[in-house]
């Protein structure tokens, strides 16, 4: 009998909403202008740009100038980073990135970059064992040389959310640019700058049931950013290349249906996240729950698993019938631990058995009850073949 697929890895992506499809379509074939056009092409190419910009500033509470669309999440992260780096360089000469360990790699990537190759230094924030920043730990931190601080809003690999709104306020007393990596959190978590009080917020779609390769960044006005992708004035000369219509109006369709539904969908979550945990460590021998216990994201659990390699634990998954993830990357046949895991403090053995269950919108409670079974057996015969290996 065929193996029914269920999808547990809505941190990885989410499918598009058939609502977000639907909106897209007729700018594939019929509004399929150069929105740079002073045409008719171009000009309703144009206006459904700018239609996906209010939009997207409703949800975002900012004025639509403040709107950048991009081409990923991790877009969004490089504009913001390398950008206020920059920038508060030129301005103000602060040459130094504070930054947590636990970011996503387009963050710390884009950190090491600008200190291996343009001069600036990294500062390091103190994370506890669930991957959070205290607003004290912060304000320690901070300087006058601080030419940017970003944090993520909610980790995408142990699912725990920092108190951006406390993090953010050390910022704006300090006069430094704070930018939060939205791109995990959009799905399930209120993103209103306002309320947030972040100088940069970036989003990518394709987390929240939009398309791939799409994104935005929140920049807030007055604040100075210098452009990383040249060659034209479109995004208000922050981000130069031809718009992608259909991909915009599709990131503004999801995004107004997310902020639509998020209290619907999350209760929805949290039932099914909350019974995945329970349920793991009261079947799995020594499983750990990994990320903070209540503030997390309503969709995320998140393990280590002792005894278990995490990459055959998603292949006998996948036999299964299941689609999850795991923190460690695996690098020319060796396997390696997640660098967020370890940076929580966790041993590299036990941080080599790391699983990633996230359900989503539409996930059903008895796909959850049958996970749920088919796991216990799955790590024992792991564990039964780590023992009999020479």
């Amino acid at each position: 009998m065929p193996v029914s697929h269920v999808y547990l890895d809505h941190a990885a992506t989410t499918p598009v909403d058939p609502r977000v499809l639907a909106a897209m379509l007729p700018h594939f074939s019929q509004t399929y202008g150069n929105p740079s056009s002073v045409h008719t092409f171009g000009q309703q190419a144009d206006a459904a740009v700018e239609a996906a910009r209010r939009t997207a500033a409703s949800v975002l509470g900012c004025s639509v100038s403040e709107v950048i669309f991009t081409g990923c999440g991790s877009e969004s992260d490089n504009l913001a980073l390398r950008g206020a780096a920059f920038a508060e360089r030129e301005r103000r000469a602060a040459d130094r990135l504070l930054i947590s360990p636990v970011e996503h790699a387009a963050v710390l990537q884009t950190a090491r970059q600008l200190q291996q190759h343009h001069g600036f230094h990294i500062d390091w924030l103190r994370v506890d064992p669930h991957g959070r920043v205290a607003p004290d730990e912060l304000r320690r931190k901070l300087s006058r040389e601080t030419a940017i601080v970003s944090i993520v809003y909610a980790n995408n690999e142990v699912g725990s959310i920092n108190p951006i709104p406390a993090l953010a306020a050390e910022c704006r007393a300090m006069g430094v640019p704070f930018h939060t990596d939205a791109v995990q959190a959009a799905s399930q978590l209120p993103v209103d700058v306002q309320r947030l009080g972040v100088h940069l917020l970036a989003l990518g779609a394709h987390k929240f049931y939009g398309p791939k390769g799409v994104g935005a960044l929140y920049v807030k006005d007055g604040l100075a950013l210098l452009p990383w992708l040249t060659g034209g004035s479109q995004e208000h000369g922050l981000r130069a290349g031809t718009q992608n219509v259909p991909l915009i109006v599709g990131l503004a369709e999801a995004l107004r249906l997310t902020s639509l539904e998020r209290s619907e969908r999350n209760a929805h979550m949290t039932v099914l996240r909350d019974r995945i945990i329970s349920g793991v460590l009261e079947r799995v021998p020594d499983a750990k729950l990994t990320g903070h216990p209540a503030e997390r994201l309503p969709n995320h659990a998140s393990f280590v698993i002792r005894g278990v390699d995490g990459n055959a634990l998603l292949s006998a998954l996948d036999l299964e019938g299941y689609a999850c993830s795991s923190g460690s990357a695996c690098k020319s046949g060796a396997p390696e631990p997640s660098e967020i895991l370890l940076a929580l403090g966790l041993p590299p053995e036990l941080a080599l058995g790391s699983l990633r269950v996230t359900v989503g919108k539409d996930t059903r409670p008895e796909d959850v009850e049958r996970f749920l079974d088919v796991l216990p057996p799955a790590v024992d015969r792991i564990r039964r073949m780590a023992t009999v290996r020479p």
